[in-house]
């Protein structure tokens, strides 16, 4: 079943795979939480927490493009989460939002982006983005 809506992370192709998997969950934590589906219960009736009700698909870019990739989300006021280096070095929500706030727009150091729309204005958000191999 095709959806109208996209869910796509894009992170930057220098990343380590510990660090490609940990952003990405971070992204998507931070997705709307309308987008969840309802809870899972297996055949002997232990209940799962919900989880996203559509795919999520994964790119990869250098930074440049993650950061033209922002740029075109904010300019399309598109819902987008984001991760920066500095967040590699922090250990808590606190100071994670503390390290986001300290940097302007422009100066974030973006390793990677999570981005939620119609499946169009996604796709122009991602132009030059390749899927995650």
């Amino acid at each position: 079943m095709p959806f109208d809506t996209k869910i796509a992370v894009l992170l930057r192709d220098d990343l380590l795979t510990w660090q490609r998997l940990n952003v990405t969950a971070f992204l998507v934590s931070g997705m709307d939480r309308a987008l969840l589906g309802e809870p899972y219960e297996d055949g002997s009736g232990q209940r799962y927490l919900p989880m996203l009700g559509q795919p999520v698909l994964i790119f990869e870019g250098a930074a440049d493009l993650l950061k033209a990739a922002h740029a075109r989300a904010v300019g399309r006021h598109l819902p987008i989460s984001i991760f920066t280096a500095d967040l590699f070095a922090t250990g808590n929500d606190d100071d994670n939002r503390a390290a986001v706030r300290a940097v302007t727009t422009e100066k974030l150091d973006l390793v990677g982006i999570g981005v939620h729309g119609p499946r169009n204005a996604v796709d122009k958000v991602l132009k030059g983005a390749r899927m995650h191999p």
